[in-house]
């Protein structure tokens, strides 16, 4: 492909500012199309960013010849419908994160895919962003020593939003699979995966401690990578304060960082700090896009592909299938 016309299925909020500029600003990019159930609010969007072609009718979007490839940025309840449906249109397809509900859905996406030999990416841009990209390098030349494990503390006090008790689709699990761990701690443990490798086991506890909505507010959990190193962590959206805060801890030092904050990076070795200051792009997804642009123009692997995902799909089931009652 020289020139890959995208297609957006819910150009809602995320694709504003984080994704869909950046399908239309790559070299080698064009966004062709945008579709929304409400026509007006697709109209809108499109006249906004400079979209030629709206729908309102999903079928119409995805069998638009125009339209080479697809982007799905609705929440996860519809991910695996709308991605059967552009495999079986023959089409490659980026998901937004988490993949799917459930770790069996995203097996079903999978397969899909893997039946007409289509890539199948997702939204895990971190795995992009240089900031991690250099965290990962500095793991690689093992300026840390031996890297034993990593611990991640997350916590955030609840907004006027859930306070009020309004009706929020990322609190709901039945539309997004879960609550805010699901939504958040999803970019977290899949970057892990990208630092640190594959994790083979892992158990949680979850609770509802404010009964704010259905979903969990609290989440414990500890995990081990297929490479014999261990993992923690805790998710709290009842606490005081907010704090996101990782720690990878070396036989010679220690790195620490943010998951979400633009926070310096740090790696403590042998005596010695270095700190320093990475920032993001304007638009947070940007160097994910080129990279499947790359992808699908034959120059290089697209480090979140619909695999990797679905681990991570998987390593939060196990964690919220024991539910403290």
């Amino acid at each position: 492909m020289n020139e890959i016309g995208w297609g957006i299925i819910g150009c809602g909020a995320v694709t504003e500012m984080k994704s869909g500029p950046a399908f239309y600003q790559a070299a080698g990019s064009k966004l062709v199309a945008v579709m929304r159930r409400n026509q007006q609010l697709a109209k809108d969007y499109a006249q906004r960013h400079g979209v030629e072609k709206y729908y309102s009718n999903v079928d119409e979007l995805i069998n638009d010849k125009q339209v080479d490839a697809i982007y799905i940025a609705t929440p996860p309840s519809s991910h695996k419908e709308y991605a059967l449906k552009v495999a079986n249109a023959g089409k490659p397809c980026c998901v937004e994160k988490p993949m799917a509900l459930n770790y069996q859905e995203c097996l079903e996406m999978l397969n899909a895919f893997s039946k007409k030999q289509l890539p199948l990416f997702v939204a895990y841009y971190r795995r992009s962003l240089p900031r991690f990209k250099q965290i990962k390098q500095w793991l690689i030349e093992e300026r840390i020593g031996h890297i034993r494990q990593i611990h991640w503390s997350f916590s955030k006090p609840p907004n006027n939003y859930d306070l009020e008790k309004r009706k929020n689709w990322r609190t709901d699990p039945s539309i997004s699979g879960g609550g805010y761990f699901v939504d958040l701690a999803s970019h977290g443990i899949d970057l892990f995966q990208y630092l640190l490798g594959e994790i083979t086991h892992t158990q949680g506890i979850s609770k509802n401690q404010q009964s704010l909505y259905r979903a969990e507010d609290a989440v414990s959990a500890c995990w081990q990578f297929k490479n014999g190193i261990l993992g923690s962590g805790y998710w709290n959206f009842a606490a005081h304060e907010s704090e996101d805060h990782v720690k990878i801890i070396g036989s010679n030092g220690k790195i620490t960082f943010s998951v979400f904050a633009e926070t310096p990076i740090q790696l403590m070795s042998n005596g010695t700090i270095q700190s320093l200051s990475i920032d993001n792009p304007k638009h947070i997804q940007r160097y994910h896009v080129e990279d499947m642009i790359n992808h699908l123009r034959g120059g290089g692997s697209h480090p979140s592909l619909g695999e990797s995902a679905a681990k991570t799909n998987w390593v939060m089931d196990q964690i919220l299938c024991f539910t403290a009652i």
